[in-house]
């Protein structure tokens, strides 16, 4: 199939070679007798948070007592079987549907699917009939890729098309009504469309030890820090409410998810400083993380996805590493064949105060642990390991991909860091 992919693009011009797109999608569902239809399908989009909506979501419908089914950027739920991601966010069309046809086969009630602009590219979002669809937000990402903001985001829009084309009803949209893309997710001709927003839900709190919302008048915990995760948590809350969930469940579901891999994941080997590590990569997620710890000190250990990725923003995340962090460390992570250094000089290159630059991620986490270790406010400090989350492999010097966790490496660099204090 990869040959005959291969052979497509080569011979045939872009319109053509999207058709064939569009048919094998079809062809997928055909093929697995088109589950989506029997199946109560909740699509979640938007640049950052659809990882950790879809887990609150899937809590939500397992206190329910719903057997439900995921598929994210962290792992493939069926009914009580996981396994770790396929490596995309939005798998190909013949894994989605198969995964759905496996779910209502285990007697699976609901699939929760993130789908993505990239996906859209290559219609991995088509022949899935949508009972629902979440809009978490939209903010600059892919750019290369798309070719411009706007195409971007008319490819996230192009899934909001798929629910208003769905056969389902009723048919569910819910956005985050503080988002400047919002409006016309929820103009669609849908019969219910939830616009969401925490000032809508007060009393309501988000720091770094969790937070809270109001949801139908009974106040919803979130153990996860930053107003990021409480947002997440109330878009899922309010597809749950949509789909006729009641608010006990959705106060169970939402408390009962204590960590998310790789989404604001403690690191604890008994330091008397925090070590977190965090998926973020987007200027907007980065910024909204570092303000959930804006009353620490912050080691920040960050790099920029390379090969020609959006390049536009690394100066970016320098800029805001700088404005909120005490120390900033500039490292690697997945370099696609780019030099890494070039990267790490793109992104310090508008810093005033230059930063440490070092490639080697784990020396990078090392001298982040050493820094709040050997600082005199180590109780309010915080090192903050961004980027790549639960991602298992890492590009080396010589451009290979290796094995990798970020909270194995923290964890056994704090436990070296602890055997070589003196007595």
């Amino acid at each position: 199939m990869y040959k005959l992919k291969l052979l497509l693009k080569n011979l045939l011009p872009a319109p053509l070679f999207s058709l064939y797109h569009l048919f094998l999608a079809h062809l997928g569902a055909l093929v697995y007798g088109f589950p989506s239809r029997k199946l109560t399908v909740i699509g979640v989009t938007g640049t950052d948070g659809k990882s950790s909506t879809i887990e609150y979501i899937n809590a939500i419908f397992e206190a329910a007592g719903h057997t439900t089914s995921l598929s994210n950027s962290i792992r493939v739920k069926i009914a009580s079987h996981t396994e770790s991601s396929t490596g995309r966010s939005m798998p190909g069309r013949f894994f989605i549907q198969r995964f759905m046809r496996r779910a209502l086969d285990t007697k699976c009630t609901v699939a929760i699917v993130e789908m993505t602009s990239e996906g859209v590219k290559q219609h991995r979002h088509r022949a899935i009939e949508l009972d629902c669809l979440v809009l978490t937000n939209l903010t600059p990402e892919h750019i290369e890729s798309h070719g411009s903001f706007e195409a971007y985001a008319n490819a996230k829009f192009e899934i909001g098309s798929a629910l208003a084309r769905s056969r389902k009803r009723p048919r569910v949209m819910v956005a985050n009504a503080d988002d400047a893309q919002s409006s016309r997710y929820l103009a669609l001709s849908v019969e219910k469309v939830v616009g969401i927003s925490l000032a809508g839900h007060a009393p309501w709190r988000a720091d770094e030890r969790g937070g809270s919302f109001t949801f139908k008048g009974q106040l919803v915990h979130v153990a996860i820090p930053g107003e990021f995760y409480v947002r997440n948590a109330l878009a899922a809350a309010e597809v749950a409410g949509a789909l006729g969930i009641g608010t006990q469940a959705i106060a169970e579901g939402i408390a009962a998810i204590t960590a998310i891999p790789g989404r604001m994941q403690r690191v604890e080997c008994g330091q008397d400083f925090g070590v977190v590590v965090d998926y973020a990569l987007t200027p907007d997620a980065l910024e909204k993380l570092y303000k959930t710890y804006g009353s620490q000190k912050k080691v920040c250990i960050f790099g920029c996805t390379g090969g020609g990725r959006d390049k536009w923003k690394r100066p970016v995340l320098g800029k805001l590493a700088e404005q909120y962090c005490d120390s900033v460390i500039i490292t690697n992570d997945v370099a696609y064949g780019e030099d890494a250094k070039n990267i790490a000089e793109d992104v310090a290159r508008d810093m005033q105060k230059k930063p440490e630059i070092i490639l080697d991620r784990r020396i990078a986490i090392r001298r982040g642990i050493e820094i709040a270790a050997s600082s005199s406010e180590r109780h309010n400090t915080v090192v903050l390991i961004t980027g790549m989350g639960i991602d298992t492999e890492i590009t080396d010097a010589n451009g290979v991909e290796v094995p990798w966790s970020d909270v194995e490496v923290a964890r056994e660099e704090l436990r070296g860091a602890q055997a070589a204090r003196p007595l």
